[in-house]
């Protein structure tokens, strides 16, 4: 279960000038001094700030100090007389650490409710004995201690029941069962283990025992993962000059002129490399004709011809089936068994669309052949290509279940699988070696890869 804490407005957005009093900043190696309520020279700095709650200007304390054997923080308060909200929370002073941290803690006794806790907006808090978990940024950094974060976390699971009990009483009842566990948790009937895991190294657990080792604490230090690393906002290590431009090219739409296949006028095409998930790269290109309004896309794979050829049959049987991502190359060709069907190799070309899309596609391509139309056109035919085009509509939508086949030698054809990474009940992919003859029809039989340079003498 995971929880989050009430919704607090952020800090304080408009601030006046403080005043003069609390304007004088002390000497740069007495900011942040230990926090001591003897040390008379040690007081907040006062800021008017606009209330986020009723608008009106309230009053935002400052506190820079610093927790012994740790680092210094800011605490920061704010308050507002006119409609009584206040809000408190905790910001590091320093960078984010070369490393995250992970205190676990076993709580055995009612001293260590006492400990001293400082939570930073991206740490995350669990009790695995509960299964549960306070997700990172899902809370303000709080100084605290271990039982504050339990009352909090207690707070913010009650903040909503209410309108769970009128909506979701089920729902409320589970809810209400967890939170009687959490407060059982203040009393330490039995051990329990509190892990905060903050990947910007700058949380803290108390030890009382310090400077001695603290034997139910346990600090673990780590380097972080990118995910971590993309999470606070940190840049990735510099990769080597050669890939910034490649992801550049991933990114840039790239432009180059050529002519319309109808009109001949000039035209652009716009070329574009996309990553398909659980595929490979393909490079699709558009053009546009603003004289005569052609327009045309086209698919190309961005890879090498497979090993092995790739055959996918797709068992269509909702409408939401036609949904699915297709890209069929030009060495692919298409079946459709209920139909009786069957659309060759570089037939409509490389296209990247839905299956509904190349559905239509293929029915426009055969109800609108130029040689099945016109008054010479055989009748018998017609009424086979009327009768083509009925059930090609009852598939479409959704009347019909049919197979859909897509066999490609070279393997660069795809169609979405909704359930990736894990099987797809309604498809089947089967590899297969090529025979000799789709090698030849690929170019393949005649290619040679290893050894092309031996023998070849300049010629003159």
């Amino acid at each position: 279960m995971a929880v989050s804490g009430p919704v607090e407005p952020g800090p304080p957005a408009a601030a006046a000038a403080p005043s003069p009093a609390a304007a004088r900043d002390p000497a740069p190696e007495h900011l942040f001094r230990p926090f001591s309520a003897e040390d008379e020279e040690q007081q907040p700095t006062e800021i008017e700030s606009l209330c986020m709650n009723c608008y009106c200007n309230g009053t935002t304390r400052l506190l820079l100090t610093k927790i012994p054997f740790f680092r210094e923080i800011i605490v920061s308060s704010f308050s507002c007389e006119h409609c009584g909200w206040s809000n408190t929370e905790i910001q590091s002073a320093g960078r984010i650490q070369d490393q995250g941290v992970r205190y676990t803690l076993t709580v055995r006794a009612q001293e260590d409710m006492n400990r001293e806790v400082v939570k930073t907006d991206s740490a995350t808090t669990r009790i695995p004995e509960l299964d549960f978990e306070i997700p990172a940024f899902s809370q303000k950094g709080a100084l605290t201690t271990v039982e504050g974060l339990i009352s909090r976390a207690v707070s913010g699971l009650e903040q909503d029941q209410p309108a769970r009990r009128a909506n979701e009483e089920a729902i409320a009842e589970r809810i209400d069962e967890f939170i009687v566990k959490l407060k059982e948790l203040k009393q330490v009937a039995s051990p329990f283990t509190l892990i905060i895991d903050d990947p910007s190294g700058n949380s803290f657990v108390e030890n009382p025992h310090a400077p001695q080792k603290d034997h139910a604490l346990v600090i673990t230090h780590y380097n972080r993962t990118l995910q971590q690393e993309e999470m606070l906002g940190l840049q990735a290590e510099a990769a080597p000059e050669e890939k910034p431009e490649e992801e550049d090219l991933r990114n840039q739409v790239l432009q180059f002129n050529t002519n319309c296949p109808e009109c001949s006028a000039p035209a652009q095409t716009n070329m574009k490399l996309v990553q398909i998930p659980h595929f490979k790269e393909v490079i699709i290109m558009a053009t546009n004709c603003e004289n005569c309004g052609h327009r045309t896309n086209e698919v190309k794979s961005g890879g090498a011809v497979e090993p092995l050829g790739t055959k996918i049959t797709f068992h269509i049987t909702d409408p939401l089936d036609l949904t699915r991502d297709v890209l069929k190359s030009e060495t692919c060709s298409v079946e459709i068994p209920e139909l009786e069907f069957e659309l060759g190799m570089a037939i409509l070309g490389g296209k990247f669309t839905t299956l509904e899309g190349l559905l239509k596609d293929i029915q426009e391509l055969v109800t609108k052949n130029p040689f099945t139309l016109g008054d010479s056109s055989n009748p018998g035919q017609m009424e086979k290509l009327q009768e083509f085009s009925r059930k090609l509509d009852q598939i479409l939508q959704g009347d019909m279940k049919a197979h859909f086949i897509m066999n490609d030698p070279a393997g660069n054809s795809y169609l979405q699988n909704l359930y990736a990474p894990e099987d797809d009940p309604q498809m089947k992919v089967e590899h297969y070696k090529r025979t000799f003859d789709q090698n030849e029809e690929l170019g393949l039989n005649d290619m040679k890869t290893e050894g092309y340079e031996t023998g070849l003498a300049p010629q003159r």
